[in-house]
């Protein structure tokens, strides 16, 4: 097997025993980095010191990573202009944060029987987004709901 030292030179080509007691010289453990190689390649570490850095790093990448919301803002199939442009704001601010939006309608009794006046809210309140942010989902109506998920336009 090729072994290389824990500083990075190579020590050349040699048994798994002679590895094997180089590496306990060293108080260090001989690890397999590319067994599939031909001769499969070791090198001397410490492989307890390298696990622990290894999960230090993803520890500090999971910190870093910002977790996409799903906020949800509810609509009404009569909803004035006012109250939607309010609503509009409100989504913007969520759209805005990097998060995504799911404008919802709940229809009720007989607005089951007139759900293209629910799509049409639903493209009224994406009109008002400004291009600040995409259709991920077209409304889609399921059961007494309409809904549709936004999500922020890419810059």
């Amino acid at each position: 097997m090729r072994v290389v030292s824990e500083t990075g030179e190579m020590l050349g080509i040699m048994s798994s025993a002679q590895a094997q007691h180089l590496a306990a010289e060293a108080n260090l453990d001989l690890v397999k980095i590319s067994p599939n190689a031909v001769p499969p390649v070791c090198k001397i570490m410490n492989y307890g010191k390298f696990k622990f850095e290894l999960s230090k790093k993803e520890k500090e990448n999971r910190k870093n990573q910002k977790a996409v919301e799903l906020k949800e803002v509810w609509l009404s199939m009569t909803i004035d202009v006012g109250d939607l442009n309010v609503k509009a704001k409100q989504a913007l601010k969520f759209i805005e944060a990097g998060n995504k939006v799911k404008p919802s309608i709940r229809m009720k009794g007989r607005q089951q029987a007139h759900a293209a006046l629910g799509i049409d809210v639903m493209q009224r309140f994406f009109d008002l987004m400004g291009g600040k942010a995409v259709m991920e989902k077209k409304p889609t109506t399921e059961g007494r709901n309409i809904y549709m998920i936004l999500a922020p336009a890419g810059k």
